[in-house]
C-alpha cells in the first residue's frame, strides 16, 4: 500500500481538494492529521498522473508526497542546518561581517545548486574571513541566524517516540553545536574553522566534511544504532545534501533548489519542518510538547 498525503500552510488545505483527489485516485478514506493543513490517504499503487497532480497542486501551495504506507515512522533524523534548521546560510552571515557578503552569497548559492566543487567553493569563501575576530561569531548567532519553524517540534516529537537526531552540516561546528543545543539534537558533525590568538586564519580542518561525509554519518550512525538506512528520515536543501537524501528511506528535499528538488521524490516546497512529521503520519495532537 501507498500513502498519500497533502500538506500547506496552516488554513490552506480545503476539504474538498482532498476529497476531490481522493476520488480521482479512487483512495481510501482520508485521515486529517490537522484541520485545513495536512491529510492522507492510502492507495494500492501509485498513481500514473502523479506529477503532473503534484504540479497543479504546487500552483495552489499545496505539497503532495506519495510514499510505501510500510514503515513510514523513522528511527533517526539526519537533518542539514543551513538554510534547513536555521533559514539563513551562516558563512553568507559571516561574509556580510566582513564586507564581503555578496560575493560569497553568489558562490554560495552556486555551490548549493551543484554549479561549483563543493570543497573548492567552501575553502574559496572561507578564505575571506581571514582574520575576523573569533567573538563575530558569537555576534553572528546572537543576531543573524533564525530558526526555520517547526524544528524544535520535529525534535521533540522524533525523540519523545524512540527517534535519534543527529545535525550534518557542512557548514561549521561553531554554528552546529549551538542550533543542535537550542533545538535538541543528540550529536551534531561539521567542519572547524581555524582560528589563532583570536582572529580566524581564512581556513578550515582537515578533511572538509561535505557530500560524501554526509553520507558517511548515515552509515556510521545508523549501523551505531543499529538500524537500517530505510529506518533513517534526511533532510536538506542543496546539492551537498542529495547523497544522504538519496540513501535514506525518507530523503525529503525543503525548498530546495530546483536541480536537488528535481533528483528527489519527497519534495516540500510550501510546509515547514512539521511536515516532516505528517509524512509519518504524526497527527499534529501527537507532536511532543515544546517550550
Amino acid at each position: 500500500m501507498f500513502t498519500v498525503t497533502l500538506i500547506a500552510v496552516p488554513g490552506a488545505l480545503h476539504p474538498a481538494l482532498v476529497e476531490a483527489l481522493r476520488n480521482a485516485w479512487g483512495g481510501g478514506a482520508a485521515q486529517w492529521l490537522s484541520p485545513d493543513e495536512a491529510a492522507e490517504f492510502e492507495m494500492p499503487e501509485v498513481p500514473g498522473n502523479r506529477w503532473d497532480v503534484w504540479a497543479d497542486l504546487q500552483e495552489q501551495r499545496v505539497d503532495l508526497v506519495v510514499q510505501p504506507t510500510k514503515e513510514r515512522r523513522k528511527r533517526m533524523l539526519l537533518a542539514d542546518m543551513d538554510s534547513t534548521m536555521i533559514q539563513q546560510e551562516c558563512i553568507d552571515e559571516l561574509a556580510e561581517v566582513a564586507g564581503v557578503g555578496a560575493h560569497v552569497r553568489a558562490i554560495t548559492a552556486r555551490a548549493m545548486n551543484g554549479e561549483l566543487d563543493f570543497e573548492g567553493a567552501l575553502i574559496e569563501r572561507v578564505a575571506l574571513l581571514r582574520d575576523l575576530p573569533e567573538t563575530v561569531i558569537g555576534e553572528v548567532l546572537a543576531s543573524r541566524i533564525s530558526y526555520m519553524p517547526g524544528g524544535t517540534a520535529l525534535v521533540a516529537t522524533m525523540q519523545a517516540n524512540g527517534a535519534y537526531c543527529a545535525l550534518v552540516s557542512g557548514g561549521f561546528t561553531a554554528f552546529t553545536a549551538s542550533v543542535a543545543g537550542h533545538l535538541g539534537f543528540d550529536e551534531h558533525r561539521a567542519n572547524k574553522l581555524l582560528a589563532q590568538n583570536g582572529r580566524l586564519l581564512g581556513d578550515v580542518a582537515r578533511p572538509i566534511l561535505g557530500r560524501a561525509a554526509k553520507v558517511q554519518a548515515l552509515e556510521e550512525i545508523s549501523a551505531r544504532l543499529g538500524i537500517t538506512e530505510a529506518e533513517v528520515i534526511a533532510v536538506g536543501d542543496g546539492a551537498n545534501d542529495l547523497g544522504m537524501l538519496g540513501r535514506a528511506g525518507a530523503g525529503v528535499a525543503l525548498h530546495a533548489k530546483p536541480s536537488v528538488a528535481a533528483e528527489c521524490d519527497i519534495r516540500i516546497n510550501h510546509g515547514d519542518l512539521t511536515a516532516l512529521l505528517y509524512l509519518q503520519g504524526y497527527a499534529k495532537d501527537e507532536f511532543a510538547a515544546t517550550a
